[in-house]
């Protein structure tokens, strides 16, 4: 799964990687402890013109008569998103590109105690998970939302968690947006065993109104308390 995140990158710099025009009230960067509910910037494509646009993460089906009205829906599990009803519209009609730096994970001691790992591409490059999105309007209120797609881990990450984010390669992003015809679904894929690198971080970033660069350092687990 993928339920928090680092975007480092600038909007200038993140709207040159992925040739898009950017919004003028994307979410405030760097942020290092993306969390559910907030803004996130995203990619979309309009007749294969890109924009980078801000979504709430966290999906909201058109039936909700209000954001809290069901489950808090981050992420969309491939092997189920063309027959769920919250989702199969959007995988078909209304696919992003979620960028982002890294993302975090945890294990969990037999005590109970989450040990924290920051994942990020192995090359350096910006993350770009598959994501699909949904307007939501109810009472005056209107929301654009996304969720991020997930599949099952590879090998070397599921020593973390048993799930992951969807990872498109760049030359796979106009298939993903539609700016390549049909075949969007073979892409929903487990990434390469190279394609990620993770290492420890402190339990600081446990708390969601943890903030600042230090979250995504490496740690060494036999100096942390």
């Amino acid at each position: 799964m993928c339920g928090r995140m680092a975007v480092t990158l600038p909007h200038d710099a993140m709207a040159q990687v992925f040739d898009a025009a950017p919004a003028n009230d994307l979410p405030e960067v760097p942020n290092f402890n993306v969390c559910p509910t907030t803004q996130v910037a995203t990619v979309t494509s309009d007749a294969g013109t890109r924009h980078l646009r801000p979504m709430r993460w966290g999906f909201v089906p058109h039936w909700y008569k209000s954001v809290n009205d069901g489950p808090l829906l981050i992420n969309a599990r491939a092997e189920t998103i063309a027959e769920k009803p919250a989702f199969r519209t959007a995988c078909r009609e209304r696919r992003c590109l979620v960028p982002a730096s890294g993302f975090y994970e945890w294990t969990r001691l037999e005590d109970g105690t989450k040990l924290p790992w920051y994942i990020t591409r192995r090359d350096g490059a910006p993350l770009a998970f598959a994501g699909i999105w949904q307007d939501w309007e109810r009472d005056g209120e209107a929301l654009t939302t996304c969720a991020i797609v997930t599949t099952g881990a590879n090998e070397a990450m599921s020593e973390i968690h048993h799930r992951i984010p969807v990872v498109l390669e760049q030359e796979d992003w106009p298939l993903w947006l539609g700016e390549a015809g049909k075949g969007a679904a073979t892409l929903m894929q487990t990434p390469a065993e190279d394609v990620l690198a993770f290492h420890r971080v402190s339990r600081a970033v446990n708390s969601n109104r943890a903030s600042g660069p230090e979250l995504i350092e490496p740690i060494d687990p036999e100096d942390e308390d």
